[in-house]
């Protein structure tokens, strides 16, 4: 309990104090007393140092010893001796430390503290029973003792319910080895004064502090006042209610008793009576077969337990063997293949310089198939293609007036389809297909979201419609736009920025340039190449033309020999005599209505598609 923050009054009245509500004891103003009070077998402690044999061993002294009323009469009167006394005049002395030297002063002090300290310890007895009830740790080294707090709630009830105890404090000086009786203190609880806090108060030699659960009480100092509470009146518990606790608390304190009688009684009577070994043997016995029992199952389940683990490591075993020899057979095919890894590598990076090359070459025909030239004297971005302007994708009044609609029209057709042969050669599908018929060709949209009143029509042509329709312009402005994307997504696809989609031939010209751009040559067509391109369509299927009285290999890409050789030579048969009769223009004179892609008058022609060549006479 803190000493600093103490009520102001006690909650405790004087007839109810116990020992059970003692819960700590302190020691002020340490002073050992002169040589003439004390016992003359003080030696003889010596030879017992520990706490509990100083308080047996100097159970004889306390009864020939005086009690504390007789030293407290024998103190009062030196007192009114001295008093009678004359004074006299303090005799001077020439003992002084101001002329010592730092070793001796020092040696000085310390005795000075050793004389007023030393270790000390208590007992608390009931009334005057020898046997303690409570003995506190040592302290050392110190005049002011604080020693730990106890609760004695949980002893006995003769000891909780006991309001007189005997208080004897133990003490030695540092220098010795004895402990001596120091104070012997009979206290009755119920003459306790209540002083509240330990400040600010002169203490006198050897005095005990009672620290209470309401306060803290001592003998020396008269019982502090306290003002009156101003408070209203609490209703307590009635008369019968503490009767009741009272009559509940004595009879668990009989049924304790009662309970430590019987309990003595039943062990009387078994010390009496023999124990029966052949009972204690069968127990025994009994007890025995089941910790057999329990251990043999212990022993089963270790046994199984290390079976597992043998299976387990077992099939461990065999798993890394087999996956050692899988690592091995991987290692070995990793060996066999590095050599083709490499050469794969360089024909890979080889492929793709002939791609690369082979773009660039394709490009820069098309180029030379679409040129695209500035015009003279004409805005800047200004641009045809084929010798057929094509403004920017800004079509109003004024460029209505000086662009023809028809040669606007077949502008559009070209860059459309030179736009949708670049997705091809770039490997980029266009996101608005693109579909080439010359000078109405059309864009189709199946991405965007169309207004619910517009018609469901997803094709948007790439020409200008007839009679000024609002809703036709519309259309082909929209579909000029989506070419413009699609112009812009082939940029994307070899890292161009386009600044202005608007800007149709000028983005085309750009994404032409950069494709063909390079420093090394530009690589030459291969020779050899696809067969029967230039052959039409008759009967459902493209017909194969001789070569020199050879047979030329099929439409469908047959191989000589094969199971469709021999009727693919059948057309070619039939083709050759509609291309000779005089009619069809004979010697590829006309298509013959197959619609081949020659002019009259050619003896011979030449196929190029993709860098391979094929000669054929006629």
């Amino acid at each position: 309990m803190s000493s600093l923050a103490e009520p102001r009054r006690p909650r405790l009245l004087a007839q109810n104090r116990k020992l059970r509500h003692l819960k700590g004891l302190s020691l002020r103003s340490l002073s050992f007393a002169p040589a003439h009070l004390r016992s003359a077998d003080d030696a003889e402690l010596a030879r017992s140092p520990s706490r509990l044999g100083v308080l047996r061993e100097a159970r004889p002294l306390l009864h020939a010893s005086r009690s504390s009323d007789s030293l407290r009469a024998d103190k009062r009167a030196d007192k009114r001796a001295d008093k009678r006394r004359p004074k006299q005049q303090p005799r001077r002395t020439s003992l002084s430390l101001a002329l010592a030297t730092p070793t001796s002063r020092q040696k000085r002090l310390e005795a000075l503290v050793d004389g007023s300290v030393g270790d000390a310890f208590f007992s608390l007895h009931v009334g005057r029973d020898a046997e303690p009830v409570y003995v506190s740790e040592v302290r050392q080294r110190s005049a002011n003792f604080n020693f730990q707090f106890f609760d004695l709630a949980g002893q006995d009830a003769s000891v909780a319910r006991s309001c007189s105890l005997t208080v004897r404090v133990w003490s030695k000086r540092p220098s010795q080895t004895a402990w001596v009786l120091l104070l012997e203190e009979l206290v009755d609880l119920r003459q306790l004064n209540f002083i509240g806090m330990l400040l600010d108060r002169r203490f006198p030699p050897n005095a005990l502090i009672f620290h209470l659960q309401d306060g803290v009480y001592s003998l020396d100092f008269p019982a502090t006042p306290a003002e009156p509470k101003q408070a209203p009146p609490v209703a307590t518990s009635s008369y019968n209610a503490l009767m009741r606790l009272a009559n509940l608390e004595g009879s668990i304190r009989d049924a304790i008793d009662t309970r430590q009688t019987i309990m003595s009684e039943i062990n009387a009577i078994l010390e009496q009576c023999p124990p029966n070994a052949a009972d204690t043997a069968g127990e025994e016995a009994t007890l025995a077969e089941k910790y057999v029992a329990t251990q043999r199952r212990a022993n089963r389940i270790a046994e199984k337990r290390r079976d597992d683990l043998r299976e387990s490591l077992r099939s461990r075993r065999a798993a890394m063997a087999k996956g050692k020899e899988v690592q091995e057979a991987a290692e070995a095919d990793v060996a066999n293949n590095r050599e083709k890894l490499e050469a794969s590598k360089e024909l890979v990076e080889r492929t793709e310089q002939q791609i690369r090359g082979q773009r660039r070459r394709i490009c820069s025909e098309l180029s030379d198939m679409f040129p695209i030239t500035p015009i003279a004297n004409a805005p800047p971005l200004s641009f045809h293609i084929c010798g057929l302007p094509l403004p920017n994708s800004t079509y109003d009044a004024a460029t209505a007036r000086s662009v023809n609609e028809d040669v606007l029209s077949a502008a559009l057709g070209l860059a459309t389809l030179l736009t949708r042969n670049l997705q091809f050669y770039l490997s980029r599908p266009l996101p608005y297909p693109l579909y080439s018929h010359g000078s109405r060709s059309v864009v189709r949209d199946d991405i965007s979201h169309l207004p619910d009143n517009l018609p469901p029509r997803r094709e948007f042509p790439l020409s200008l419609p007839r009679g000024g329709s609002a809703m036709g312009q519309w259309r082909f402005e929209y579909g000029w736009f989506l070419l413009n994307k699609d112009i812009e997504a082939l940029c994307a696809s070899q890292g161009l920025k386009v600044v202005d989609i608007r800007h149709s031939l000028p983005n085309l010209k750009y994404l032409l340039y950069v494709c063909s751009a390079g420093t090394d040559d530009v690589p030459a067509r291969k020779k050899g190449g696809v067969r029967g391109l230039w052959a039409g369509r008759l009967k459902g299927r493209i017909a194969p033309l001789p070569v020199d009285g050879e047979s030329s290999s099929s439409a469908g890409g047959s191989r000589r020999g094969s199971v469709d050789s021999e009727p693919a030579n059948a057309h070619g048969e039939a083709l050759r005599n509609a291309l000779a009769k005089p009619e069809n223009g004979g010697a590829w004179g006309a298509d013959g209505g197959l619609g081949l892609p020659f002019g009259e008058g050619e003896a011979r022609f030449t196929l190029r598609t993709k860098g391979l060549r094929e000669n054929i006479a006629g």
